[in-house]
């Protein structure tokens, strides 16, 4: 009753275009923006910060650029693990090896050195698809730990093969407290997710999605294949690349190239098929569901199996959270293969017509 369109007219083609054209989404995503920016670093903890809130922020930028691959464009791609390496090691070396290197300017480097390399390997996607292309993105992912490991000029000759970064800062500001990587993190997150859903709604997304559904078809009506696949690849590979950067900088602070191993691009598809495929909001709700599940689980398991008396060993717990895990990714994928956006849009589309059946 409260989710109508009662009298909302729209007198104008940019009204009727706009991203949320219903008052009460843009309300909604005023108040949950509002919150994520001033409530958040007031109210929680260092240690909600650094478990969940800095790892789904960021998570969610990483998922939002395979979306963009995977859901929007149709390629399916296993190397985002070493998209987000080759971001970590550009900008990692961008910011020691350039004196005075801003934090800024050497994210969007290292985003922009994964953008070449996912180009190079987007290649195959010009002759082959489906498993195929699958196989050929997993070869990046070989081909980066390979690379990160043995060649030492770029950990800048690190003996062990691990490399930190420290004082951090952006327009003067340090950023050393689990609040202001949050806000950081948190700020690219709106900037890229807002250009993201621009650029799907534009000529070219609707290039990826003619891609996506029918590329024979689709170059028939006069859509370059070529063109479509490998900017979607560039695209993609630049806001994954990013977010490796983010990951690296401002949640790991050290690492090594195992931290970008091939079960972080398995991570990455699993929360775009839960999230749901070809949609910007799956990409949070797919990060929300691998990242807050698994500290759930961990920490509410060993007591709701007490209620019944049984004890389980922490190995024990962590083995019922992978099988619970996996698990409810078998029951997403039968019972919602459109994933969770799917049912948030039902659920909104129910509330439209509530109380009425029709």
């Amino acid at each position: 009753m409260f989710y109508r369109e009662n009298g909302q007219f729209k007198t104008s083609y940019r009204a009727d275009q706009q991203i949320f054209p219903i008052l009460q989404d843009r309300i909604a995503i005023g108040l949950i923006v509002a919150a994520a920016f001033v409530a958040v670093p007031l109210l929680a903890s260092d240690y909600l910060f650094q478990a969940i809130l800095i790892p789904f922020v960021i998570m969610s930028l990483a998922a939002l650029g395979v979306n963009i691959l995977v859901g929007y464009c149709g390629q399916i791609s296993l190397g985002s693990g070493a998209f987000m390496a080759v971001g970590a090691y550009g900008a990692y070396n961008f910011f020691m090896r350039i004196p005075g290197m801003p934090l800024i300017p050497a994210l969007i480097l290292g985003g922009l050195c994964a953008t070449l390399f996912g180009i190079l390997f987007g290649l195959p996607s010009l002759r082959v698809k489906g498993l195929y292309l699958a196989v050929a993105t997993l070869a990046a992912q070989f081909f980066s730990d390979w690379m990160f490991l043995r060649i030492k000029w770029f950990t800048l000759d690190s003996p062990s093969g691990s490399v930190s970064v420290s004082n951090l800062q952006v327009f003067g500001l340090p950023i050393e407290s689990a609040v202001s990587k949050y806000l950081l993190s948190l700020g690219i997150l709106a900037v890229v997710a807002l250009l993201a859903k621009n650029l799907v709604r534009s000529a070219i997304g609707r290039e990826w999605m003619a891609i996506r559904d029918m590329d024979v078809a689709a170059a028939v009506i006069g859509i370059r294949p070529m063109y479509a696949k490998l900017s979607a690849f560039a695209v993609s590979s630049f806001i994954i690349g990013v977010s490796g950067a983010l990951w690296a900088f401002v949640y790991l602070g050290a690492w090594e190239p195992a931290a970008f191993s091939v079960d972080q691009s398995f991570r990455l598809l699993f929360m775009v098929i839960i999230g749901g495929l070809g949609s910007i909001m799956g990409s949070f709700f797919g990060a929300a569901f691998i990242v807050v599940l698994p500290i759930a689980l961990n920490q509410f398991l060993p007591a709701l199996l007490g209620i019944f008396g049984i004890r389980i060993s922490t190995a024990g717990t962590s083995h019922a959270e992978l099988m619970i895990f996996g698990g409810l990714i078998v029951w997403f994928l039968i019972v919602e293969p459109h994933g969770l956006a799917k049912l948030w849009s039902t659920g909104k589309q129910k509330l439209r017509l509530w109380p009425f059946p029709h």
